[in-house]
């Protein structure tokens, strides 16, 4: 097991100021039989200059002409990998050096069904750490079908998977806009078991400019998962269900869409009608965008 090739995906587009970090803290780890693919998406900066100044023979530069999103770059890595496991870093990220040691280590003695081995994490915000997985996530490993299809978890840079689970479970999905990867995990869980490595192994840093900042995106992602996976959130019972109807009701609030937010909302409210949560924001959408948004805001200050 110690002898298996990883293949290490990094999608990138207009990363020149981090993709040296991201790539410095990947050639530094403890585990070394691994190849580098970076898969530049149209860039218009200097990032083909600075991979190129790495003189690492297991590193692989290949430049798609057309800008086409972070789920068809890894696609493209995926395709070009030779490794019996696929691992993901993002160009703005940073791996601490035994982060892919433990996660083999961890491979080398687990059963044939488990497909995924992922890590703890530090988001950082104006130099503000944050530990992601949150305590409220009670199944973390093994079966994690149910947990995963009320939110993700799962950061895809932390994340390292058997090259198999992308042939029973297929690649990204390249129609989402934004939370490609909790998609594909919903998909991969329900084949094959989850490990959990309890410590933080890598540094994600919230940029202002990422597509988990954009608001619209995450609304169209949402709406295609619910509609895509449907029938295994209706099994998951209404709870699980009003989870989604109630973020995207105030996802839509939040830009402004006040009827269809509520509309949202008051379905959340239908599907499980035990959250008080659920009658707060119904009553607040009343108020106006102005109101709902400062209001939402003071809420998350407290929850930080």
């Amino acid at each position: 097991m110690r002898s298996s090739l990883v293949s290490i995906i990094i999608p990138t587009y207009n990363r020149a100021h981090t993709i040296a970090r991201a790539i410095k803290s990947v050639l530094n780890q403890t585990y070394g039989n691994f190849e580098v693919i970076v898969v530049d998406d149209g860039s218009s900066d200097d990032t083909e200059k600075i991979v190129g100044n790495f003189s690492e023979k297991r590193l692989l530069y290949t430049r798609q002409a057309v800008n086409k999103g972070a789920a068809a770059a890894r696609n493209t890595g995926i395709r070009m990998a030779r490794g019996e496991y696929i691992d993901f870093q993002d160009s703005d990220d940073e791996w601490f050096t035994e982060k892919l040691e433990k996660q083999m280590e961890i491979f080398k003695n687990s059963p044939p069904h488990v497909g995924v081995v992922y890590t703890g994490f530090w988001r950082v915000q104006n130099d503000r750490n944050v530990y992601f997985p949150t305590p409220h996530i009670k199944k973390k490993e093994g079966n994690i079908h149910e947990s995963i299809l009320e939110e993700n978890f799962v950061t895809t840079q932390s994340a390292v998977v058997a090259a198999e689970c992308f042939q029973k479970s297929d690649v990204f999905d390249e129609n989402l806009p934004s939370l490609e990867d909790w998609e594909l995990w919903i998909r991969v869980s329900k084949y094959y078991e989850f490990r959990f490595v309890k410590e933080p192994l890598l540094k994600a840093y919230h940029q202002k400019d990422s597509i988990n900042t954009n608001l619209p995106a995450s609304i169209k992602a949402r709406t295609l998962i619910l509609e895509k996976h449907y029938p295994d959130l209706e099994k998951g019972g209404g709870r699980v269900l009003s989870i989604h109807y109630y973020v995207l009701g105030c996802s839509l609030c939040e830009i402004g869409t006040l009827g269809q937010g509520r509309a949202y909302i008051v379905k959340a409210i239908k599907r499980y009608p035990y959250t008080v949560k659920y009658y707060l924001a119904a009553a607040i959408a009343l108020c106006g965008h102005k109101t709902f948004t400062s209001l939402l805001k003071i809420r998350r200050l407290v929850e930080n």
